[in-house]
Order: C-alpha cells, then sequence, then structure tokens
C-alpha cells in the first residue's frame, strides 16, 4: 500500500541502485526515499585504513547515482536511524538483510528502538540468503561441493529491475559529509564485462597463478555490494561460479554458526598447541620470512590490500604450519588489511587451512612455500613484482623441521 509518508533506504553492503530488491520495496511503500549510510564505530574499528578509503570510494560513487542527496551520518545505528525516521517522518525503513553475527543484533535492537515504524528487509548480499539451502532432512550442510550442487538446483532470482530513478530521493534534513578520498572508484560492471569477455574463458586454467592478470579482482565490489552476485552468475558459470559458491557456503556456515567467526569450527582443535613469537609474527607481517612467495604475498597485503587467492593459502598454511602460531592472529591481521575483508569467507578460509574448519583441508595437507613457487609463478615475475629482496634474507624456519613438528601436534590432539 502507498504511503504518504516518505521511507528511508538504509544503504549497508549494498552501495548501489541497480538490481537492489530493499531499493524496489520503499518504492512500494512511497514515491519518496532518503537515501541513508550509517558510519558504525563497531566496524570501522576492525577495519585498516584501505577498506575504509575503498568504503569512502563506493560512498561517493553511490552519492553520485543519487544525485548528491546521499546522507551519511556517524553514529550508532540503533540511535541514529530511528532518529531520522522520525525527524522525517518516514513509514518504514528497507534494508538488505544482514546475515552476519553483529548485523542481525542491530538489526534487532534498531528494530525495537523503531516502534511503530517498520524495518522491512528486502533481498541480501547473496544470491541465495544464509540459511535457505537445507539437506533434505533440513540440516544445513557441513561439506562444500553438496552445498554447491543444492545452491544450484535452488537457483536465484534474476536482477532486481532498478535503479537510481526507482524512486524521487529526498534532500537529506540537514547537512552531510562524505569522508573525503584520494581517487574516484572505477566503474564495476565495466571491470566485470571485461574480465568476463577477456580473462574468464581461461579463468579455471589461469586462476591459480599470482604472476597473470587472470582474476578478476572484484571481491571488494562485491562486499560492498557494489555489484550483486545474481550480476555475474547471470554472465558465467563453470569454475567462476564455484568460486562465487565458496562465498555463499562459508556466509551460510556462519549463519548456522556464528560461533565460528572467533572459535574452531572442529572443536578438538581447540587443543592444539600454538607458539607465542611475536617475532615471527612480525616477520610474516612485514614479508620478512625468508620464503619470497610468503614476502611476496605478505608485501602485496600492505601495499594493495589485496592478495591472490593462491598466495593467501600459501601464507596462511606458512603462518599456521610452520610458524604454529593460531590462525586468528593471521584472520585478525588479514582483516585489518584487506581491502575486501568480508567475516564469514576471512574466517572460514582460514579455518580451511588450518584444518579445523568446515570442510576443511586435512591437517597433514601443508603448503610447501617453495615448490608452490615454482609450480604457481614459475618465472618468478611475481616475487620480483612485491618482493625482490626476499631471496637474499635467510629463511626464519626450516620448513621440513617445522613441518614434522606441526604434523606430530595434530597427531596428539587426532584421538
Amino acid at each position: 500500500m502507498v504511503s504518504s509518508s516518505p521511507s528511508i533506504v538504509w544503504f549497508r553492503r549494498d552501495l548501489r541502485t541497480a538490481d537492489h530488491p530493499a531499493l524496489l520495496a520503499a518504492a512500494g511503500r512511497s514515491p519518496r526515499a532518503l537515501g541513508l549510510f550509517v558510519l558504525d564505530d563497531r566496524l570501522l574499528k576492525p577495519s585498516g585504513q584501505p577498506r575504509i578509503e575503498f568504503l569512502h570510494r563506493c560512498l561517493h560513487a553511490l552519492n553520485d547515482q543519487l544525485g548528491g542527496r546521499l546522507m551519511v551520518v556517524h553514529g550508532d545505528p540503533v540511535k541514529t536511524v530511528p532518529r531520522i525516521a522520525q525527524e522525517i517522518g518516514a513509514g518504514s525503513v528497507h534494508v538488505s538483510a544482514d546475515y552476519g553475527p553483529y548485523g542481525r543484533r542491530r538489526d534487532e535492537a534498531v528494530e525495537e528502538a523503531l516502534g511503530d515504524v517498520e524495518l522491512v528487509r528486502s533481498g541480501s548480499p547473496y544470491a541465495v540468503a544464509p540459511g535457505r539451502v537445507l539437506k533434505g532432512d533440513g540440516t544445513p550442510f557441513k561439506v562444500f561441493t553438496p552445498f554447491r550442487n543444492a545452491w544450484l538446483d535452488h537457483g536465484w532470482r534474476a536482477p532486481a529491475d532498478t535503479g537510481a530513478s526507482t524512486v524521487d530521493w529526498l534532500e537529506p534534513p540537514h547537512s552531510t559529509a562524505i569522508p573525503k578520498t584520494t581517487e574516484k572508484l572505477p566503474d564495476a560492471m565495466r571491470l566485470w564485462e571485461e574480465f568476463r569477455d577477456e580473462r574468464l574463458p581461461d579463468y579455471d586454467k589461469t586462476r591459480d597463478r599470482p604472476d597473470l592478470d587472470a582474476t578478476s579482482r572484484l571481491s571488494a565490489f562485491l562486499r560492498w555490494g557494489v555489484l550483486h552476485p545474481r550480476t555475474l552468475l547471470r554472465d558465467c558459470d563453470g569454475t567462476y561460479r564455484s568460486e562465487l559458491a565458496w562465498r555463499e557456503f562459508y556466509a551460510d556456515v556462519l549463519w548456522h554458526k556464528p560461533e565460528t567467526a572467533r572459535q574452531n569450527l572442529d572443536r578438538k582443535f581447540d587443543r592444539m598447541v600454538h607458539d607465542d613469537d611475536r617475532e615471527l609474527f612480525e616477520a610474516w607481517k612485514q614479508g620478512r620470512t625468508g620464503y619470497p612467495i610468503v614476502d611476496a604475498g605478505m608485501r602485496q597485503l600492505l601495499a594493495e590490500g589485496f592478495m591472490h587467492n593462491r598466495v593467501r593459502m600459501i601464507v596462511a598454511s606458512f603462518l599456521v604450519k610452520d610458524l604454529h602460531l593460531p590462525w586468528w592472529w593471521g584472520a585478525r591481521h588479514f582483516m585489518e588489511h584487506l581491502v575486501d575483508g568480508d567475516l564469514a569467507s576471512n574466517q572460514h578460509n582460514w579455518q580451511w587451512v588450518a584444518g579445523c574448519g568446515t570442510d576443511a583441508a586435512p591437517f597433514f595437507r601443508i603448503f610447501n612455500p617453495i615448490t608452490q613457487a615454482k609450480k604457481f609463478d614459475p618465472d618468478g615475475a611475481y616475487v620480483r613484482r612485491y618482493a625482490p629482496d626476499s631471496a637474499d634474507l635467510t629463511p626464519i624456519v626450516d620448513h621440513a623441521v617445522e613441518r614434522q613438528v606441526a604434523l606430530d601436534r595434530y597427531q596428539a590432539i587426532k584421538s
């Protein structure tokens, strides 16, 4: 039913106007809407400057789509959103559903604080909302491949037909300032189309090569919802579609087991003995381990807020199984520096490497950083780009020795 009261579209991880179910729902309630984004310290404080800078660029791009009418405020959403709703006499607040542990708690608190103003959840950052794909007995999947098959069978809706003109955007009720940025956000659709047309046909053969420009580099755009995965799924199949399924799988795991953002999914790993060597951890963080591909990956992370996925697995294995340090130390470092840092994907990819997560690689699968470099950076181009001096550094540990230490520690917790 169309109301004379305006709506609020509260943007979070959906910083776009195209294919936006919440925007469509808002238009169904009122022809007028206020576009709102809340800079929430609970989410900003764990984020490093690269991710915050990318967010600001996303906000500027969204503001341009809204004709300069995006309202950006800094504060606690539980207080801020109801206050602004009351200020403009909003009849409803529209959001894309958040399935993360904090987001769910926040939205429940906002919903209660809004009182008679309805919080309407429409769509999500995923092609299929977490919790929807279940086994035949109604329980969640614990292994990726059966999940992916069921996810493909379930399918997803076509992209929503929305754009900046779906509603009339209200002028913010008071002045608002989006934090300044150093550069504009690239056109995400153009980047996707270039990848789709030029590199996607060879993706299954080249995706593990960090020395090649073979991946889409769209993970940050997906993380902030500048692109919706349905847009990409419409134009791809095969290996790339499976990579998107991993993202949906880990979101589903975290939905069912929110405690795994901080805890081992396989609780026997709570007994695993870890070291507490801060000097080794610092050498890993700075890319000064003496293992060239590890150092190149860690320096790429610091320089670009990004790391190639194959290299993420190599450096994670090195931290957990060569340095015997806790996976959550590495996960926290990644979340601080990755522009595409996503809680579900980050934590559960780390647990996959550490052997303690859902569908985990066996713990005894220990990446050899030397043979991995030979296989995936055969000419050394990736290492030369990011860590040209690493070969001159003395390795901080002996991989063969530490591999055996890791296996012995695993043996002790198996029973």
